[in-house]
């Protein structure tokens, strides 16, 4: 079962690709799940990350807090800078534009962890800077959007706030709640959770492909660039700058990939949650197909590379 577990996840960008694609030619395979079942199912999501939390991930802050810290800054720094940056690079429509600074302002994503386990990297940390970059997330996301995105278009930034509580904290809350007193269900759960994360992870954005088919084709190559861009940026400068402070090449690695991938389906449930254009979930739902792409084919690297240092 671990081992089927496994392998679904690690093929997470085969079931994007996929099922994005079965969604473009037919919508009506994904549509259907819209409204408050992406909010619910990504309040899963965070549940399941909440159960695989323990005390003991959280000490690594006090073992390695310069690793943990430089992660997370980079996280609110480099990402939120390369969306508005590429935004206005290529020329994105506001409401296109919203949406591209809306997922570079949010968490790491728990497929990141995922990505930094098929690397042979520090999943520990990985585990580390996701929970702390989500806990922050709660005041910085709605932050960061609605002063890079200024007045460009109108943001519901309480709402912003309001959503992160619901969908972010409270999850995960309860789920590190349920690890500490409930620990024989969660052991239980633990092992379906990152596929139950993958599963819905492709069904929220296979439904917004398959909902802004039409958008998409309007926002033609520049809207993919600009998400393509801003990832591979979010990946480059991650490794750079920690380079610049950390010699381990594995937590460098971890970094990168940390601040590479983006929470894509946070940015989707907050985009049609407290914008009115159905423009602004296109970039989120791009980006979730975009940076699980590039970091397979980096894990694919790192871990040829990695694996040869852990067995020399």
């Amino acid at each position: 079962m671990n081992k089927i577990a496994q392998w679904v996840t690690a093929a997470f960008p085969l079931w994007v690709l996929l099922c994005c694609t079965l969604s473009w030619f037919y919508p009506f395979l994904f549509t259907w799940f819209t409204g408050p079942l992406i909010t619910y199912g990504l309040g899963f999501i965070m549940l399941g990350m909440g159960i695989t939390l323990k005390a003991d991930d959280f000490k690594m802050v006090f073992r390695e807090p310069w690793q943990v810290l430089t992660g997370v800054i980079l996280q609110y720094t480099v990402m939120p800078l390369m969306g508005w940056s590429m935004a206005r690079l290529f020329s994105l429509s506001r409401d296109l534009t919203a949406g591209l600074i809306l997922v570079a302002c949010c968490p790491g994503g728990t497929a990141s962890n995922v990505i930094s386990y098929l690397a042979k990297a520090r999943v520990a940390l990985s585990v580390t800077m996701t929970a702390f970059s989500t806990f922050m997330a709660v005041a910085l996301t709605p932050l960061l959007t609605t002063w890079l995105i200024g007045n460009q278009v109108e943001v519901d930034g309480w709402g912003l706030f309001l959503d992160a509580l619901k969908v972010i904290l409270l999850p995960v809350v309860i789920g590190v709640f349920l690890n500490r007193y409930m620990p024989r269900l969660t052991a239980r759960l633990v092992p379906v959770s990152p596929v139950m994360a993958v599963a819905i992870i492709v069904l929220i954005v296979a439904s917004i492909v398959g909902a802004g088919k039409v958008y998409i084709i309007h926002a033609g190559w520049r809207l993919v660039m600009a998400v393509v861009a801003m990832h591979m940026g979010g990946f480059l400068l991650g490794y750079v700058v920690a380079r610049l402070f950390i010699r381990d090449l594995r937590a460098c690695q971890t970094i990168s990939i940390e601040v590479g991938m983006q929470n894509s389906g946070l940015g989707v449930v907050l985009a049609k949650n407290n914008f009115y254009s159905p423009l602004t979930p296109i970039p989120p739902a791009i980006s979730s197909a975009v940076h699980s792409l590039i970091g397979s084919l980096l894990a694919a690297v790192w871990r040829i590379k990695n694996s040869k240092e852990i067995s020399s």
